[in-house]
């Protein structure tokens, strides 16, 4: 059976100790000065605009990356909290405030990303480093349309993704649309330093 295409942006599944992921979130704020439609998956970066941040200088304040060669990508969305106007609505549309829940920065994150089949994976994948696409996220399913880029694994060091190998769940298996492990290569640490891993 041929892997699934559709994509869902990155999905927090463990940490490298083996625990499981416990589901913890920092709540995020989204700037209706922000023009970008956000998904639940897409890779998100602090935003820089200071008219856009939250007035209360409580929380943080994202925008989503372009999680290719060089970019700070600090973690994902994993949700929204409901937006009063639109109840239905699973995804946050451009312009629109609202607020999100992130996965904290935790460089021990291990997350789910499905490639997007631009490149024929091989058993060379595991220890290299990769770019991200993005497809556009789903207004039905509120999904991201991020994908690992297959064609992208190298040793280069600037790319946001580490790949830690294939994702060990049913009907994945080493061909293209296959469902990865992955850590983020750019994550904050505690002395405002990013943390980077280094490809075999």
């Amino acid at each position: 059976m041929s892997n699934a295409t559709a994509p869902f942006g990155l999905k927090p599944v463990r940490h490298l100790s083996g625990a499981p992921w416990n589901g913890q979130t920092q709540r995020a704020y989204i700037s209706s000065g922000y023009a970008t439609a956000l998904y639940v998956g897409d890779p998100v970066l602090y935003e820089t605009t200071l008219i856009n941040k939250e007035a209360g200088a409580n929380y943080p304040t994202i925008i989503r990356s372009g999680g290719t060669s060089g970019t700070i990508v600090i973690g994902a969305i994993v949700g929204f909290e409901p937006l009063r106007t639109d109840l239905t609505k699973t995804y946050n549309a451009a312009s629109t405030e609202r607020w999100a829940y992130i996965t904290p920065l935790d460089p021990t994150i291990v997350f789910w990303i499905r490639d997007d089949g631009s490149g024929t994976p091989t058993y060379v994948f595991p220890s290299q480093n990769a770019e991200m696409a993005n497809a556009g996220g789903s207004t039905v399913t509120g999904l991201s349309g991020y994908a690992l880029d297959a064609s992208t694994p190298t040793t280069t060091q600037a790319f946001p993704l580490h790949i830690i190998g294939m994702a060990d769940c049913e009907d994945n298996e080493l061909a293209d649309y296959a469902i990865w492990e992955v850590t983020l290569n750019t994550v904050w640490n505690a002395t405002g330093n990013i943390v980077g891993v280094t490809a075999a």
